[in-house]
């Protein structure tokens, strides 16, 4: 979290609730209307109906205020626990999917770049979207080990790559139809599964 926002949020009056679910909505909204470019911190203001001095007490910049909105701290915040290796990594790997192929087109590339330019948001990315992957996958891991599932256990950072490298590819170096995602995801986990259980059959 960037020190001004921080700041921002010491002291004073509660937070209103109500003003975040109409930023998120106005963030959303203009996402799709206009695009990720051209999206502004005074257009969701009046979109949303609040002042923009609320948004900068929540946001410090435009790149941190959609960050957040796409990237709730919900987000695999615990590891699924859906009975065996298979589920499990479908669970996560549908999050993740969802996650990038939801928001208007251009968005994630334009984030992306955006938050490898600036170092305190990459910080921020990494530790609420890479490392909440790696932990969840990890928690994911040490069940499938206690199931007798593992004949060998596979880097969670490997995993990790194995899962996203192909979506984020699929959508938006090779631009292919998020409609045809589950063919993708579907040959994503056969391969998890050889990766982290060698000879293991398929389970549903």
């Amino acid at each position: 979290m960037s020190a001004r926002k921080q700041a921002g949020n010491q002291g004073g009056r509660p937070r209103d609730s109500r003003v975040d679910v109409a930023v998120a909505a106005a963030v959303r909204e203009l996402l799709a209307e206009v695009g990720y470019a051209r999206l502004t911190m005074a257009e969701v203001a009046s979109r949303a109906g609040v002042g923009k001095a609320a948004i900068y007490r929540r946001h410090a910049t435009k790149q941190e205020m959609i960050f957040d909105v796409l990237l709730p701290d919900s987000f695999l915040a615990t590891a699924p626990d859906r009975g065996s290796l298979r589920a499990d990594l479908a669970a996560v790997l549908a999050e993740v999917v969802d996650g990038m192929a939801a928001p208007p087109p251009g968005t994630i590339p334009g984030l992306l770049a955006d938050i490898h330019a600036d170092p305190a948001l990459r910080a921020r990315f990494e530790e609420k979207y890479l490392h909440a992957q790696r932990r969840t996958l990890t928690g994911i891991l040490d069940r499938a080990a206690a199931r007798g599932e593992l004949a060998a256990r596979p880097d969670p950072a490997a995993l990790n790559a194995l899962l996203v490298g192909p979506v984020f590819a699929w959508l938006f170096l090779l631009s292919e139809s998020p409609e045809r995602l589950p063919a993708l995801t579907s040959a994503l986990l056969d391969a998890a599964l050889a990766l982290a259980a060698p000879g293991a059959g398929r389970e549903s």
